[in-house]
This record gives C-alpha cells, structure tokens and sequence, in this order.
C-alpha cells in the first residue's frame, strides 16, 4: 500500500470510494435510509469538490494504483474524512493513513487530533 497526496483527478474516485464504504461497510450501523441521506447514490461531484477544498487529503493506494482509502484533515487538527474502500477492510488502510498525518501535523506543532467520529469509526478513534 502506498500513501500519495490527493490530486483533482482522484475527485470521482474519492466520492465513489466513500459512497461505497458508506452503503458497504456500514449496514450494520445504520439503516437503508440513513445510508442513503449520508452518501447519496451516485455523489453529487461539485459538493465533493467543495467538501475537499480548503482540507488536506492523502490517499491509498494498492500496487494496481486502485485507491483503498482516503483521510481528509485541517491543519489544526482536525480530521474531517477517513473512509476504507469495502475491498479493504481491516486491512491497515485507515491506521496508515492516521499514522502518516499524525506525523504530519505533530510536526507542524499540533498535539491534538480530533474528529466528529460515526458510530462505526468511533472504535478506531478511540484507540
């Protein structure tokens, strides 16, 4: 698995790759209707767009380049996206990308990370 810098061309990627871990991952967590209002079916890619600008985004990929995973963070700390592809999970995707902005940001001076966690991902968070 590599780590790389998002770049616009990875913009429907992105959004596909969070539609699908939302609608792939979280059946156990929450129901059809909220799946639907969370990640609406296909993504809307002008909102995505705005979503990431203005935040930092690293993304994983495979040795085929096939993103698995994306985090999205502030400069302040704070994460505002971290999504696995459904091919990935529990596969380390999320910790490496954690790892390597945790890095990043600590030595930018930041001692705390924080996030608005769903029920699924608090377990990550939380470790």
């Amino acid at each position: 698995m590599k780590l790389r810098p998002y770049k616009s061309s990875d913009l429907e990627s992105v959004a596909h790759l969070f539609t699908a871990s939302v609608h792939g991952l979280a059946i156990g967590h929450y129901d059809a209707s909220q799946r639907a209002a969370w990640a609406p079916q296909p993504p809307d890619l002008s909102e995505w767009n705005e979503r990431l600008n203005g935040l930092h985004t690293v993304v994983a990929e495979n040795d085929d380049n096939e993103l698995a995973g994306f985090l999205s963070y502030a400069m302040n700390g704070y994460i505002g996206l971290l999504y696995v592809s459904p091919r990935y999970p529990r596969r380390g995707v999320a910790s490496l990308l954690y790892r390597e902005i945790e890095s990043t940001l600590l030595l930018a001076g930041v001692e705390v990370l924080f996030t608005e966690a769903s029920v699924m991902a608090r377990p990550f968070f939380h470790r």
